[in-house]
This record gives structure tokens, C-alpha cells and sequence, in this order.
């Protein structure tokens, strides 16, 4: 049975500081930093185009300036390749500003936390239901199906919240939100717990979508020891108050890009999938082992 709401809308928090990543982050934001020859946010709104939203709404920060940039046409750039007949590479620079979604950005004036970030986004998501993206996990490019584009498909057969779970072993369950699940739904969901409190294997692989009354549990949240207001916590209240949020199970891949061993995993899985270096790329992994 199809649902009578429909998500276009995805909110992509851009506004950390990406300190995990530092020295390169300091003058660079972490969601500019290549993989291959592609930053991670332009991976990002890739995925978001292929499942079919038409609106992506940046949560930033003044020093996010070159992520917004990367979106817009670049007239000299594209007037150099002409000129030089790099029709291959003219074609790949315009298609990025060409791109058919919308984008749009609101900054978030002070870091309260991905809780806030996301409520930022109210007065341009309405009354709409809404997906999230964070940024820092990247998925395999090659997965057969988009996981993204299964939730929307999900969300607007139902009507019910969604969210994108994946399996981790104990040693990195402390670093994600883990849920815990009965059927098809999410049963609790618990902020980076420790190995031995860890509701299952099961973590937040930072796919989302949500309907609209999620604001409500987010313009309550209170905060957290660390200060912020955290995400997980509105869905946890959210649940509480039983509301159903079903799941899907991650297919393929996933790097975590907001660390160093995460990122350079993307690095060497992108760059053996790249056709134009792969062979060459290949070799020189197995003479460096």
C-alpha cells in the first residue's frame, strides 16, 4: 500500500569541524577531501540524485564555504578545458553543477550537537517528511542496489520513519549509535555504548528518514553529558512514545571517512573499482605487501 506522503527532501550536516582528520581539515573541510579525484561530499549528493530526492539542504558552517562552492558552475574553469579541448574532463566539471537536485544551505550559528544541526533545517523542511545523510559514512559505489534510494522507496510505500542499519564487531561498536531490533522495527537505540552494554552488533550506518513529527522530540532535547544535543536521543523519545521507525540492512560496503584508517579503505576500494587506473593501481598494491 503506497503512502500518501512522499520524501524530497534530505538534510546533509556539514558543519563539524572534522578534528579527527586534522592537520589535513585545518584549512580544508573534511567533506572536500578526495577519494580518487572526487571529495566526499560530491559522492554524497551522487547517492542522494541516484535515489531520487530533489532537495538537499547543507547544515554549515563559515568554514564550509568550498563545499558549496564545489556545486556551482565554474565559468573559467570550464572556458580553460574548452579551450584546451578537454572535452572528457569538460563534461565530468559541468555535470557536478548540473546535477538535478536542488541545494541549499543554513548555518548552524553554534555547535550544539547533530540533534541541533538537524533542527536547523525545519524552516526550509516544513511540515515535509525528511532524510538525513551523514557525511562522514561512505558507501561502496558498486553495491548493487542504492540503500538510500530502498529507504525512500520504503518510506513512501508506508509512511513509516527508516532508518539504515549495518553490522560491526565489538571493537568499533563504541564509535556508532547501535540499535536494538524485534521484527521490523527498531526497538531502542543507544549513543555509542560500550562493547559490553551494546544493545546488539547492529549500527546506524547515518542513513535516515523521518516523518515530520521528528521535529517535536528534537525542539525537546535536552543535553547530553558531552553538552550537545544529540540525535539519538530524540529517536530514542521518539520510539518511547511509540512511534515506529522499521529498518533496512546495509548491502555492500561502508567506510567510516571521518577517520584516517576509514578513509584510506575508500581510498584503495574506489581506486581498484577506478577503470582507468585499476590495473596499474593493483599492482603496485601487491608489490607493496
Amino acid at each position: 500500500m503506497k503512502s500518501k506522503e512522499s520524501v524530497s527532501k534530505i538534510v546533509v550536516p556539514i558543519a563539524g569541524l572534522g578534528t579527527r582528520m586534522l592537520p589535513a581539515t585545518k584549512a580544508i573541510p573534511k567533506e572536500m577531501l578526495p577519494i580518487v579525484n572526487k571529495p566526499v561530499i560530491q559522492i554524497i549528493v551522487e547517492e542522494i540524485v541516484q535515489a531520487g530526492f530533489k532537495e538537499v539542504i547543507f547544515i554549515t558552517h563559515s568554514s564550509k564555504s568550498a563545499v558549496e562552492n564545489h556545486f556551482d558552475e565554474s565559468f573559467e574553469l570550464e572556458s580553460a578545458l574548452e579551450k584546451r579541448v578537454k572535452r572528457g574532463l569538460l563534461k565530468e566539471i559541468k555535470s557536478i553543477s548540473n546535477l538535478k537536485i536542488s541545494i541549499q544551505s543554513i548555518r548552524q550559528g553554534q555547535a550544539k550537537g547533530l540533534g541541533h544541526a538537524v533542527l536547523c533545517s525545519k524552516k526550509i523542511i516544513k511540515d515535509e517528511p525528511f532524510g538525513i545523510v551523514l557525511p562522514d559514512m561512505v558507501l561502496n559505489k558498486n553495491t548493487k542496489d542504492n540503500n538510500l534510494a530502498k529507504l525512500k522507496h520504503d518510506f513512501d510505500r508506508t509512511g513509516t520513519s527508516q532508518i539504515l542499519l549495518g553490522k560491526v564487531n565489538k571493537k568499533e561498536i563504541s564509535n556508532y549509535g547501535v540499535a536494538k531490533i524485534k521484527k521490523n522495527n527498531i526497538e531502542k537505540i543507544v549513543e555509542k555504548p560500550s562493547s559490553n552494554k551494546a544493545p546488539s552488533n547492529l549500527f546506524v550506518v547515518g542513513r535516515y528518514i523521518f516523518k515530520n513529527n521528528l521535529f517535536r522530540y528534537l525542539s525537546n532535547l535536552k543535553p547530553s553529558k558531552s553538552g550537545e544535543l544529540e540525535l539519538t536521543d530524540a529517536i530514542q523519545k521518539y520510539i518511547e512514545d511509540g512511534n515506529s521507525i522499521f529498518y533496512s540492512n546495509l548491502e555492500g560496503k561502508f567506510y567510516d571517512c571521518g577517520n584516517k584508517l576509514g578513509y584510506l579503505k575508500a581510498i584503495v576500494d574506489f581506486a581498484l573499482e577506478d577503470k582507468s587506473i585499476m590495473k596499474e593501481f593493483r599492482s603496485f598494491i601487491k608489490k607493496s605487501i
